[in-house]
Formats: C-alpha cells, sequence, structure tokens
C-alpha cells in the first residue's frame, strides 16, 4: 500500500484528534489524513510559524478540513501544562503522541532532563496524564505512542532517567523510544486494571524519510553527516507518507489491541502496517511500574484514577507480537 486516504480509515467525522509534532514528518501525514477523514484535529507543535503552515496546508490541500495549531514545547512542562489547560472542549477521541528528537549531542529542557528522554518521553507522559480526564470520557478513544526499532538499542533506566552516568546520543534514544513502549505497556496495564475501554497502543514508521535523521547533523553543522543521511535516505527509505501507515493503523483500525505495537510489514523497515518485534522488556511488569513512579516524581502529573496494579514481573518465553 504506496499510500492511505481517509477514506480507507472510515469516517472520522466527529472524532477530536490531538497530534503532536504535527508541523513535519509523519506527525504531519497523520494529521492530514485524519482530516481527510473529517476528524477536528489539533496539530501541537512547539514553532508557531511552522504550526500555523502546517494546518494552513492542510485546510488547502482539504477544502473545509477542521484543522487547527496549537502551541506545545514537550520540553518545557509549563508549556504542556498551558496547552492542555487551553485545549478547548471536553471530547477527545485520540492523542497521538508522536514529536521526537533524535541523537542529539548532550543537552537539558527547560526543566532539567536530558533532552531525548524529556521530550520524547517525560513530556508525552504528563501530556496525556493531563488530557487523561478527556480521554476517558470519550467512548472509544485511544492514545497512540510513536517509537521506533531502535528502540533495541537500550533499556531505559528508571534510576538514571537522564542519564547522568554517561551519556551516548544513539543510546539516550534507544531509551527514551524503549520508554515509550514500557510506557505503553504499563498504562494498558492500569487501564484495564481499571476496567477502562481507552486503548494504549505504539506504532513506527520503520525507516522513512521524515527528517528527522538530519537534525542533528544539521543543528551541528556536519556538513558530511548531513548529506551521507540524505543520501541513504534517497537510497533506501520510504516515503513519509509510508512511514505513517502504522501510526494510523493504530489510530483508526478497528480492533486495535491495547499495548499493541504495529510497524512496517517487511522486516520492519517497509511495507504494509503489521504486529512489530519488540524487546522483552518493553513488557517487562516490574520495569513499567518503576519507569511510571519515576516519570510521576520528575514530572508531577500524576494518572488520577489509575491505581499501580501491582504483581510485576518479567515476560518470560518468546516476545509479544
Amino acid at each position: 500500500m504506496a499510500d492511505r486516504r481517509g477514506s480507507d480509515m472510515g469516517d472520522q467525522r466527529g472524532r477530536t484528534a490531538v497530534v503532536t509534532g504535527a508541523n513535519s514528518g509523519i506527525g504531519l501525514i497523520t494529521a492530514r489524513e485524519l482530516a481527510r477523514g473529517g476528524a477536528r484535529v489539533v496539530l501541537a507543535c512547539r514553532s508557531p510559524e511552522r504550526g500555523r503552515e502546517a494546518a494552513a496546508r492542510i485546510r488547502a490541500a482539504l477544502p473545509g478540513a477542521d484543522a487547527e495549531f496549537r502551541r506545545l514545547d514537550l520540553a518545557d512542562l509549563a508549556s504542556v501544562r498551558a496547552f492542555a489547560d487551553g485545549l478547548p472542549g471536553e471530547r477527545l477521541d485520540l492523542l497521538v503522541d508522536n514529536a521526537g528528537v533524535m541523537a542529539l549531542p548532550r543537552g537539558r529542557t527547560t526543566d532539567g532532563f536530558e533532552t531525548q528522554m524529556g521530550v520524547n518521553h517525560l513530556g508525552h507522559f504528563a501530556l496525556t496524564g493531563l488530557l487523561l480526564p478527556r480521554l476517558l470520557g470519550t467512548p472509544g478513544a485511544r492514545v497512540v505512542t510513536v517509537s521506533s526499532l531502535l528502540h533495541g538499542l537500550a533499556r531505559p533506566d528508571p534510576a538514571d532517567l537522564n542519564s547522568e552516568r554517561r551519556y551516548g546520543r544513539w543510546t539516550a534514544y534507544g531509551r527514551s523510544k524503549a520508554a515509550n513502549l514500557l510506557f505503553t505497556h504499563e498504562l494498558a496495564r492500569r487501564l484495564a486494571a481499571a476496567g477502562s475501554g481507552l486503548v494504549a497502543a505504539s506504532a513506527h514508521p520503520g525507516y522513512a524519510d521524515t527528517g528527522l535523521q538530519t537534525t542533528a547533523p544539521r543543528m551541528e553543522g556536519r556538513r558530511f553527516a548531513t548529506g551521507l543521511a540524505r543520501l541513504v535516505n534517497a537510497a533506501v527509505a520510504q516515503s513519509a507518507s509510508a512511514g505513517a501507515l502504522p501510526v494510523l493503523h493504530a489510530a483508526t483500525a478497528p480492533g486495535v489491541r491495547p499495548d499493541s505495537f504495529t510497524g512496517p510489514s517487511l522486516l520492519g523497515w517497509r511495507g504494509t502496517p503489521a504486529p512489530s518485534w519488540r524487546a522483552a522488556w518493553t513488557l517487562d511488569d516490574a520495569a513499567g511500574e518503576r519507569l511510571w513512579a519515576a516519570s510521576e516524581r520528575l514530572t508531577g502529573v500524576v494518572y488520577e484514577g489509575l491505581a499501580p496494579v501491582g504483581g510485576g514481573h518479567r515476560p518470560t518465553g518468546t516476545d509479544r507480537r
């Protein structure tokens, strides 16, 4: 399937969706296709200029589309709270936690978190928790967190989420993406224990040309690395539109299971949406509980009504697909 249109996803009219990082790449395609299906879409982006431009592009391409920009900086918890407080309406059918940064040099968010963990996981953890009452109050709602196959590079350490002991840019990225999956796992467990119908699922785009690969080297002025990333993308990456398909599947397909992980069918690299491989540690109940506790402590966001499940254990046998 080379592309996917809103009609393929079913009628999205009456649904409200928030997509983070929707000014480019996977996020922009996801927001556009949800709007094509008739959903009201909020593009939650850090840059007002790029966010407004993206929303205008969607409305220009799809006359009558309900797409609006609202500012959200996941590297600043005050911005996350302001976004949640300022979001109009009580209904929220879909939250796509998509925004992310990749392989940056060591840095800190406004709140002092390591940048990749702060943006990719902790910011989204806070956002999801603050929007949880609306999600719980909307029948059929979903939270879709975008991870990566590179989650397999490293396990997150709840005792050292900010990589104080040692920092490697790719290790930190892998930890943040593994934290995305472990967060989804623990959220799904808590929702099930509470008897909620809210579905928490994850997806990844495979190797898609989203521009994320060139961001860090371009920011650092590494011209050779930037050029090499562009060449590799041109040679082997699938398009951003194709990369968005697993996210759209997790967000809209009937029967998506809680704690499922969807990616491209061909070795997780490219192709139509299919169940994806995931590292065993992203299914570790005890690790999920520790990550959750650390995330609540660092962000100050507590998920009211979703108590710890208890009985955490390590998975045995093969990875769940």
